[in-house]
């Protein structure tokens, strides 16, 4: 019997297009399973913001929060939040700089009560003329003092100044993914604590399983997916991908909107 591998799959762009699942995609995922394999989503959103929508395939294990957060089973192995003093520093900059952020955690997503209507304006102008992104969006919880939330990412939807000169404000301890949606502004993107990225939480799901670098499949299209790619056994990029995401693959496969994984999993090898 083939030793079984775990499978990586960042969620928006890869395994799912604006939070929807295409019904092949499941397939693939309940396929892999029965086949002995591990499926386990890798992702930038938090544990807060995994529908039931984007989970009912059913998976091994979440690494979340550009790898701060690690779930395997039911087990929480890693549950990284900026320390005090940063997480003053970030969002004292983020205030100053006029940023419409969201800070997020495994508890939730929250903002500045003032906010919560221009990020619902944000959110449907990325979600473009998709209608039902409504009912897939996760709630944002109003707070007052966001300096009391700890939080493990923040991320910028828009603001009076381009979010590398507020990351560079902050200091070496945060870095910043800028925003792969069209249209989003130079205001926009994600930051997170600079030691940390997917493979860092891949690494921790790995040892738990008792798992090698060449047991791991890792699925990716993002910039902020480079890591995962590098560092699996085997690395698939989605076609169109940024080319530095391209050039860290060893081969790639077709979109969610063209039901890309169910493909690749069999030339894989990955099913049945």
């Amino acid at each position: 019997m083939l030793k079984p591998r775990a499978i990586f799959l960042d969620i928006d762009g890869t395994y799912a297009s604006h939070g929807v699942v295409p019904p092949g995609h499941v397939d693939a995922v309940r396929a892999a399973r029965a086949a002995g394999n591990l499926v386990l989503l890798c992702s930038g959103r938090p544990a807060s913001a995994l529908p039931d929508s984007l989970t009912s395939a059913g998976f091994d294990g979440f690494v979340g929060a550009a790898g701060a957060y690690v779930r395997i089973g039911g087990k929480v192995l890693s549950d990284v939040r900026f320390p005090t003093e940063l997480a003053a520093r970030t969002v004292s900059a983020l205030d100053k700089h006029g940023m419409l952020y969201i800070l997020e955690s495994p508890e939730g997503l929250f903002a500045r009560p003032g906010a919560l209507g221009l990020i619902e304006r944000a959110r449907r102008l990325y979600a473009g003329n998709d209608d039902s992104a409504e009912a897939r969006r996760t709630p944002i919880t109003s707070a007052d003092n966001l300096h009391q939330v700890p939080f493990g990412k923040a991320v910028c939807l828009d603001g009076d100044t381009p979010i590398d000169e507020v990351v560079r404000e902050i200091g070496p301890e945060v870095a910043v993914v800028t925003m792969s949606i069209e249209d989003a502004g130079s205001a926009a993107g994600e930051i997170y604590q600079s030691h940390l990225n997917k493979s860092v939480g891949m690494r921790i799901a790995m040892e738990h399983l008792g798992l090698t670098v060449d047991d791991i499949v890792a699925f990716g299209d993002g910039l902020n997916d480079l890591e995962m790619l590098q560092f699996a056994g085997t690395s698939v990029a989605i076609e169109g991908s940024d080319p530095r995401v391209l050039a860290a693959a060893d081969r790639t496969a077709k979109g969610p909107q063209e039901e890309g994984l169910r493909a690749a999993f069999a030339e894989l090898g990955l099913v049945g």
